[in-house]
């Protein structure tokens, strides 16, 4: 039964390839969808992408490992819906629109007139890129090997060529829509699962007396990694989330700005439904290890697998499995493209050269970045291990301070954006290479983000004061008019 749910997901997410393959005319079609998404699929699809195959594997994992400190990676989405829209969106859009651009590092160049600084921030993605892919492609294979028991590697391959079979051809525009198809299929069974989860564990209570029985810290205010950790989580992934590239891109796609107001709403309503698979079956599993009703994990990853397997009806299961595999080949999706347009466009306009035809040589970037994550992916549990680490932190030491206050104050300059983007990039190379060959030890509850991110802001703002004499030249009419809302 599984495995007649995944191919049939398979199908689907290949019916839409062919779908959006045959409306992908245009580099315009490729990268931005042909900037005419609406509301709602923009919303969903963007909490699919964002939520990827975390949320459904490693965050119950975390729950299960450290309680409450888990859910400071989360609790931002209350804020950052609102605080994108607000600071990114509008801005984005317009001047997306006003100038043709395709990417966030087009975005750079275009607000502080410098190829240097666009060609600098597509080096920090690429390499963000690479490793978001191959971690997801080793997660992928995980998921096919324990649905159709290929083996790993065997999975690895098939996984990418799956997202692939969509991604070369229909581009962005087929994983908007695969991305809407997966996001409302995994909103509806992580409801189903949340309520199955209380239920196996005897209800919220007694999950509650259970484990505060073994480990009060977990269930407490902080967790069981206290506040530190906790308030780092937080600050990370609120702040950092207006660095993430497949999000801040997707702003060029909406088709309606005005309706930009409701995204918010949407976005956390669709992501609160998403997440209840995160706690719930976090909480609900550790509460069963210890009354003896379910074997001790081996790994916290396997919190989610072995609920499902365990508890959950097979046709249910049977469609989270599917829609894990789906959501991370979604995510694939739009990492793809996103480095793709930063090989075919942005690169070679910051070496003074016109792209040129960029559908048929962005169509071939996906293929290589996907060989090389899927290759990267086979060496599971080594370098893939650090690279997949250094995306999120490269993403939001690089690009926060360029691109989210760059675009909110007319005073930065281009000499601070580049400081800033090359601070963030060698910095967090740096202390995650440190760190991940234990090297160096950072402080109990202080994470590597947090330092690079604080430090990369540190620098974008001193450097820009001391700049600040140049600024008014660096910024053209139309950004300035962008920027101050004048259009």
């Amino acid at each position: 039964m599984r495995e007649l749910i995944g191919l049939a997901y398979l199908a689907i997410c290949a019916a839409i390839a062919v779908w959006a393959a045959r409306r992908t005319r245009t580099a315009d079609d490729f990268f931005v969808a042909g900037r005419g998404v609406g509301l709602v699929p923009f919303a969903i699809a963007a909490m699919a992408s964002t939520l990827s195959g975390f949320a459904f594997i490693g965050g119950p994992g975390l729950v299960y490992a450290i309680g409450m400190t888990a859910v400071f990676i989360i609790l931002p989405a209350g804020v950052t819906n609102t605080l994108g829209a607000w600071v990114l969106g509008k801005r984005m859009h317009r001047l997306g629109t006003a100038r043709g651009l395709f990417t966030v590092p087009d975005a750079i160049g275009a607000r502080y007139r410098s190829p240097a600084a666009q060609g600098l921030s597509a080096v920090a993605i690429l390499a963000g890129v690479v490793g978001y892919v191959a971690t997801n492609a080793l997660a992928l294979g995980v998921v096919i090997d324990a649905l159709f028991a290929t083996g790993l590697s065997n999975g690895i391959w098939i996984g990418t060529a799956v997202t692939l079979a969509y991604s070369a051809s229909g581009g962005i525009l087929a994983g908007i829509y695969t991305d809407v198809f997966q996001g409302l299929v995994m909103a509806v069974a992580s409801t189903a699962v949340f309520v199955v989860a209380l239920d196996a564990g005897g209800g919220l209570p007694a999950i509650t007396r259970t484990i505060e029985a073994a480990d009060p810290a977990l269930l407490g205010p902080w967790g069981a990694r206290g506040a530190m950790t906790a308030l780092s989580f937080f600050f990370v992934f609120a702040v950092g989330s207006l660095g993430q590239p497949h999000i801040a891109h997707k702003y060029y796609m909406l088709h309606d700005l005005p309706r930009l107001k409701w995204y918010p709403v949407l976005m956390t309503v669709a992501m609160v439904l998403a997440q209840l698979l995160f706690v719930g079956v976090g909480v609900a599993v550790k509460a069963l290890v210890l009354r003896g009703e379910m074997p001790p994990l081996v790994s916290p990853d396997d919190a989610t697998p072995q609920f499902l397997l365990r508890f959950v009806p097979v046709v249910l299961s049977a469609v989270v499995f599917a829609g894990v595999a789906a959501a991370i080949m979604s995510t694939v999706n739009s990492f793809l493209s996103i480095g793709a347009a930063v090989l075919t466009h942005d690169l070679p306009r910051a070496l003074g050269r016109t792209p040129v035809r960029q559908l048929l040589v962005g169509r071939c970037w996906t293929v290589v970045i996907a060989g090389l994550a899927a290759v990267l992916a086979q060496q599971a549990g080594l370098l893939v291990a650090f690279v997949g680490i250094l995306g999120y932190g490269l993403f939001a030491s690089t690009l926060v301070p360029a691109l989210a206050i760059g675009l909110n104050w007319t005073g930065a300059t281009r000499e601070g954006a580049l400081a800033s983007i090359a601070t963030g990039l060698t910095l967090t190379v740096g202390l995650e290479w440190l760190v991940w060959s234990k090297r160096l030890t950072v402080p109990q509850g202080i994470t590597v983000t947090g330092i690079t991110l604080v430090t990369s802001l540190l620098v974008f703002l001193g450097v820009s004061w001391l700049t600040g004499h140049r600024a008014a030249d660096q910024l053209d009419a139309d950004v300035r008019a962008v920027l101050e809302d004048q259009v």
